[in-house]
């Protein structure tokens, strides 16, 4: 019933290595763009590294990496961050998989790379949300920064999972975080510790699920989007990329109706076509200077062509009228 039944170890895994297709642009979305290489991903996040680099990390065995030296457009599956666990995470979540690591956020801050990502149980929220960092992604420096958020069964109501660092109108850094349990939160973050400076805020909440929380802060608001629905049943899968918008990063968020995201509102960004199904675990990244900014996002969907194979799409990503579109 909540998210992550996907596992990329095993036979998903095994499909994506041995694939190397094409991500078909449907006709009308151009901004789609034409993906081809290692495209199996589950809770992808991008980033473009200094140079013409990408690089996209997801749910997986250590977290997965791909990269990408065309622009994006071809992808190649490179070596996990973590080649085995981590000693301090079945402190936090003891009964988790093997080196099963989720929904990971690769993001640039003040001269430095920062992976924050999750270990969990599958339906509990015995969940802690980790930090590595490095100087730079291609030479795969990373050095573990620890713990940033956990939380425990029976004890807490909020899931420290699905990390997102957002970087505030200030250049001052915060992380939302959180799922079905008790919905969606942000926190500060002491910027040269990484780890929370305050007490977390609930901006979001759905009954129905929501969790893959990502803000982005464009033109005066900041954006919220999340999925909901749920994930990891291939084509049976409902998931859908939701948003809102506020002029704060604590909230409160409203959709174009001008309902709270905190009392089940939302928009609807993407909701899948007839081959791309359950669309969400999406990420947004900025590339460009002050004045000069391109938007891009990226998330998975499962491809109705292909056994419902949960594929990478990525898309330019616009702000007309105040609301994101593609």
């Amino acid at each position: 019933m909540f998210k992550r039944k996907f596992r990329v170890a095993g036979k998903i895994l095994a499909l994506g290595m041995a694939l190397s297709m094409a991500v078909l642009v449907p006709s009308a979305q151009a901004s789609f763009w034409n993906l081809s290489g290692g495209v199996v991903t589950h809770d992808p996040t991008i980033i473009k590294e200094k140079g013409s680099t990408w690089w996209s990390a997801s749910t997986g065995q250590g977290i997965g990496m791909k990269f990408s030296t065309n622009g994006g457009k071809t992808w190649t599956d490179g070596l996990p961050i973590f080649a085995k666990p981590l000693s301090w995470w079945k402190n936090y979540a003891p009964n988790m998989t093997t080196n099963d690591v989720w929904a990971p956020d690769l993001e640039y801050y003040r001269g430095r790379y920062y992976c924050f990502y999750s270990v969990s149980e599958f339906g509990k929220n015995n969940s802690a949300i980790g930090l590595v960092s490095c100087s730079s992604i291609s030479k795969g420096d990373w050095r573990d920064d620890g713990v940033v958020i956990s939380s425990k069964y029976g004890r807490d109501k909020f899931n420290a999972i699905d990390p997102n660092l957002v970087v505030d109108a200030a250049g001052k850094p915060w992380l939302v975080y959180g799922s079905w349990f008790d919905g969606i939160h942000v926190v500060r973050l002491n910027q040269s510790t990484m780890k929370p400076a305050g007490s977390p805020t609930k901006i979001a909440y759905r009954s129905g699920g929501i969790e893959g929380p990502c803000i982005m802060y464009v033109n005066g608001y900041y954006y919220l989007f999340t999925s909901i629905g749920k994930c990891c049943n291939g084509v049976n899968s409902t998931y859908k990329i939701m948003y809102g918008r506020s002029k704060s990063v604590t909230g409160p968020y409203v959709d174009k109706n001008g309902k709270q995201l905190l009392s089940g509102g939302g928009s609807i960004l993407d909701a899948g076509n007839s081959r791309w199904i359950g669309p969400g675990g999406q990420d947004v990244c900025k590339t460009g200077v002050s004045g000069n900014y391109s938007y891009t996002i990226a998330r998975h969907a499962y491809d109705a062509s292909n056994n419902g194979t949960p594929t990478l799409l990525i898309s330019d990503l616009y702000f007309r009228n105040g609301w994101p579109t593609y």
